[in-house]
C-alpha cells in the first residue's frame, strides 16, 4: 500500500471512530486497530489526534464543496433554478455517500465554540455565498433590488440551514433517496423564497 492509500484509509476509519463516538472520546488506538497498523504509525502521518480530526475535517469539507461547485457549474447554461437544484442534490449525495464525514462536519458546526468549527463555517460560508450568488440572479432577472428584502445573504443562511437540518433527519432514515430528500428542499424551501427573489413577496414583512 502507497503512502496515499494508507494515509487515505486512515483517514476514512478516523471517521467513522470520530461520527461514533465524537473527538473527545475517539482513541487513536481503535483508529490504529481498524487500519491494521501500529499507532506510532498514525502519530507518524498526523503528528496528533488534533491533526487527524483536523484533516479529517478539512478533506470533508474539500470533497463536499467540490461536489456541489462541479454539479452547479455542470449546469451553467440553464437556470439558477436548475443550478440550483443540482447544486442541492450533490449536497444530498455526498451526505448519503459520506455519511461519517457529514455526521462530524454537522457536530462541528452544532458545536458552539468548538475548536474546529471555525474551518468547518469557512466551507459553509463558501456554500451560502454560491446559493446567495444564484438567488440574486433571480433577483435581478425579475427587476427586483436584493436591497429591498434585505438583501440576498439571510436567504441563503436560511436556505443551507434548512440543507442541513433534513440532511441530518435523512440520516436517521436512510430509505429517504437523495433525490426525494432534493426534492423535499426544493419545495418546501425555494417555493417561498423564490416569491420574495420574484417581488411577489417581502422578506419579513408583516400584516397591518
Amino acid at each position: 500500500m502507497s503512502r496515499e492509500e494508507r494515509e487515505a484509509l486512515m483517514l476514512s476509519e478516523a471517521g467513522a471512530v470520530f461520527a461514533a463516538r465524537g473527538y473527545t472520546a475517539a482513541s487513536m488506538d481503535e483508529i490504529a486497530d481498524r487500519v491494521g497498523v501500529s499507532k506510532p504509525m498514525v502519530y507518524s502521518y498526523f503528528g496528533s489526534k488534533e491533526q487527524l480530526y483536523f484533516a479529517y475535517i478539512e478533506d470533508a469539507g474539500r470533497d463536499l464543496l467540490a461536489g456541489i461547485v462541479d454539479a452547479e457549474r455542470g449546469e451553467r447554461d440553464r437556470s439558477p433554478e436548475e443550478r440550483l437544484r443540482a447544486g442541492t442534490r450533490a449536497f444530498f449525495a455526498f451526505v448519503d455517500d459520506h455519511r461519517d464525514g457529514f455526521s462530524v462536519l454537522y457536530s462541528e458546526m452544532a458545536a458552539s465554540g468548538g475548536p474546529f468549527r471555525r474551518e468547518v463555517n469557512a466551507t459553509r460560508r463558501q456554500i451560502v455565498e454560491l446559493v446567495g450568488a444564484l438567488f440574486e440572479r433571480v433577483a435581478v432577472r425579475n427587476d427586483v433590488d436584493p436591497s429591498s428584502f434585505g438583501g440576498v445573504e439571510p436567504l441563503a443562511n436560511a436556505y443551507v440551514g434548512a440543507g442541513e437540518s433534513l440532511a441530518n433527519w435523512g440520516l436517521e432514515h436512510p430509505e429517504d433517496s437523495v433525490d426525494h430528500l432534493t426534492d423535499r428542499l426544493m419545495t418546501i424551501a425555494w417555493r417561498g423564497l423564490s416569491d420574495v427573489l420574484s417581488g411577489h413577496a417581502t422578506a419579513g414583512a408583516t400584516d397591518e
